[in-house]
């Protein structure tokens, strides 16, 4: 029982770990990366919704690995 209350949080922490990381701003690169860049230094760069991403991101691969660990237990 409690084996599969983990699995079902550990999918859960899995799935959203996957859509912070795919909501993330990437690497800008090429032609439409020097337009981007020369946005950001006249409008500035958009701080809050990537540094919110970066740290849930993080906090839900702690949580995954943590889970897969004690999964691993079982």
């Amino acid at each position: 029982m409690l084996y599969n209350i983990i699995l079902v949080i550990d999918i859960l922490v899995a799935l959203g770990l996957i859509a912070t990381v795919l909501l993330q701003s990437g690497r800008s690169a090429g032609i439409s990366g020097a337009i981007a860049g020369g946005a950001e230094a006249i409008f500035g760069k958009k701080k809050g919704l990537d540094t919110f991403l970066n740290k849930v991101s993080a906090v839900l691969a702690g949580l995954f690995l943590l889970l897969t660990l004690i999964l691993s237990v079982f």
